[in-house]
């Protein structure tokens, strides 16, 4: 077994071997070698200073990694998934509905929600930098003009002036003065407290419902039965007259727009 397991070791390094340094040219269009294309370095036949595109995967693997960082903090995910997770805490529904199901909803809202952002973002940035008809600083600025936007319009001004007064930089006279350092932490804050203010508001029925229940319970004498297993039931019962998913899904939506 392990006389095989050396063999296809073996052969799997003189297959690498092969396809990197053998011949380019089953591999390869119009004569092109593919050694050409795993070059490192500036490329000297497409101009001066233009990137190989191993340096441009490079640079893509990059951006790849802050996505996710990206996508969480500088949407509109953090309130979702937050407002969702304390109606889940709130009806005492333990893990129903699942992290997997509650984080999947909030990305489709996402998306839906920032589609017309990131169409900006494509139309204006992204295409005329790949067609080479702006430079990258000005799709740098088109890029980020959408997104600023977009968090300026859900930050509470609190909270943008107490980074404004912690960086001790000048009082900005407009919006374009504020930088994205102040910008970015004030919207995650602003957010943050959106989505426990929203949560609060959705603990209140069912808080109450709770205590009906257990004022029921210790005037029948059933001090043994945990409050939470008889008010479970009705929870659900005004979760679902209520339409609750079709309200607060609403409200959430409605409240970036």
């Amino acid at each position: 077994m392990r006389r095989q397991i050396i063999q296809s070791g073996c052969f799997l390094v003189l297959a690498v071997i092969f396809l990197i340094g053998g011949p380019a040219e089953c591999y390869a269009e119009n004569g092109t070698q593919i050694r050409n294309f795993l070059s490192v370095g500036i490329d000297p036949s497409d101009g001066l200073g233009k990137p190989a595109v191993i340096m441009e995967i490079f640079l893509l693997m990059t951006v790849l990694s802050l996505a996710p960082a990206i996508l969480i903090m500088l949407t509109s995910f953090t309130r979702i998934v937050m407002v969702l997770s304390l109606l889940r805490q709130a009806m005492g529904t333990h893990q129903m509905p699942p992290n997997q199901v509650i984080i999947g909803i909030a990305l489709f809202l996402t998306v839906f929600i920032m589609t017309p952002i990131w169409q900006a973002v494509n139309t204006n940035a992204l295409q005329p930098y790949l067609n080479e008809s702006i430079s990258r600083d000005q799709a740098f600025e088109n890029a980020v003009k959408p997104v600023r936007q977009f968090m300026f319009k859900q930050t509470k001004e609190k909270e943008l002036a107490l980074f404004v007064e912690i960086s001790r930089i000048d009082r900005p006279r407009t919006m374009n003065d504020v930088p994205l350092t102040v910008l970015i932490p004030a919207f995650i804050i602003s957010e943050v407290k959106t989505a426990f203010q929203v949560g609060l508001l959705l603990y209140v029925p069912f808080l109450i419902v709770d205590m009906v229940v257990a004022s029921v319970l210790l005037s029948m004498g059933m001090m043994m039965l945990p409050p939470v297993m008889v008010s479970l039931p009705f929870k659900l019962m005004l979760f679902v007259l209520a339409d609750g998913w079709y309200l607060i899904i609403g409200s959430l939506v409605k409240s970036f727009l």
